[in-house]
């Protein structure tokens, strides 16, 4: 455990850094971001005082997130709880892992890659749940989901 005493734009993690700090807020204000292939800043949360931001991606030790101060900060860097081997908190981590893994797609990426990516995550229930209901966790009309599979398959064909 440290403190850090960070001035506005400082990067405590960019994307590719290891994913095993947690930064608690004693001071000033962080937020958590994602840079698209176009470019594109996409904010995932922020972390006033007495918030912690961490990055928990499902890639071992590899961080999806940029984490900035937009201000003047002070923070306590800790490591992950999941290196003290706690199931519990293995499990916890895991399931905010792939929530962050999902907005961050809902926010960048193209319905054709929301789709394979469901597909990739969720193989053992595409035939078990209703087309409405994977338009829906995709953030899609179900019209649009249709559209979305016949262009997957073209592109599968070339």
């Amino acid at each position: 455990m440290k403190k850090l005493e960070l001035v506005k734009g400082d990067v405590l993690q960019r994307k590719g850094d290891s994913n095993s700090k947690v930064f608690l807020v004693e001071q000033g204000l962080l937020y958590a971001y994602t840079i698209d292939e176009k470019g594109k800043e996409h904010i995932f949360m922020f972390a006033p005082k007495g918030w912690i931001v961490a990055d928990i991606s499902l890639a071992p030790n590899t961080s999806e997130l940029y984490i900035e101060a937009i201000e003047d900060s002070v923070v306590i860097e800790k490591k992950r709880s999941s290196e003290l081997n706690n199931t519990s908190n293995i499990k916890l981590e895991r399931r905010i892992a792939v929530l962050q893994n999902r907005v961050i797609m809902l926010m960048s990426a193209s319905a054709i890659e929301r789709y394979s990516h469901f597909i990739k995550t969720y193989p053992e229930i595409v035939q078990r749940v209703p087309q409405r209901m994977i338009a829906s966790y995709l953030g899609i009309t179900p019209e649009a989901l249709s559209k979305v599979k016949s262009a997957k398959m073209k592109n599968n064909k070339k």
